[in-house]
């Protein structure tokens, strides 16, 4: 009776550990996926001119980033690259359009580091990011270690506070169809710029 009740409430401790864990888990957005309608958005870009998607599809498929932050070196590296292979993917008929939740002054930072010449648009209030599906929020031990690191992404953000997209790179197709979708909770691991151009 004595190794009943033991295994009981063992497997009682269990659950509530369990529990905990997911109750305090990061909620990863549920990602869009090939052959999904995108959604219209619009913004204002870092020459403030205005944007908006729609309108740009009638020239040609957009190939739509998201990336976090100036201080994030794989996105700069990712932003780098998608510059260095601009002419490539012009080439093919894409356009190149990346969204951040840092804010204007930020984004300077981002051009600054990454040279980048595609529209970078500001999200404000995290509209474009929710339509997608990207957006989550930071949790506050994660927020705490970033500080250590000399990473505030509160101060980054502005308004936008403490949410960050899962970098996720979208080929949108002239007929408002996802052609290519990369999305991948691992914030380490890219879309590459060859499978874009496969896509396109």
């Amino acid at each position: 009776m004595k190794r009943a009740e033991m295994k009981i409430r063992c497997a009682l401790v269990f659950f509530v550990i369990m529990f905990s864990l997911h109750a305090n888990a990061q909620e990863i957005p549920i990602p869009l996926k090939v052959g999904d309608e995108a959604l219209n958005f619009e913004g204002i870009d870092q020459n403030g001119d205005s944007f908006e998607l729609y309108e740009i599809l009638k020239k040609g498929p957009v190939v739509l980033m998201f990336y976090r932050g100036f201080w994030c070196p794989h996105c700069n590296k990712q932003l780098s690259q998608m510059e260095d292979s601009l002419d490539f993917i012009t080439q093919k008929g894409g356009i190149v359009v990346a969204v951040t939740p840092e804010k204007p002054e930020s984004v300077e930072k981002t051009i600054d580091k990454t040279g980048a010449s595609f529209k970078i648009i500001h999200d404000k209030d995290l509209s474009i990011m929710n339509i997608y599906h990207v957006a989550f929020n930071l949790e506050e031990a994660m927020l705490k270690k970033y500080k250590k690191w000399g990473i505030d992404v509160v101060e980054a953000n502005g308004d936008n506070g403490p949410n960050l997209p899962v970098p996720a790179t979208y080929i949108i197709g002239q007929d408002r169809q996802i052609l290519y979708a990369f999305f991948d909770p691992d914030y380490k691991k890219r879309a590459t710029v060859g499978k874009i151009l496969q896509n396109l």
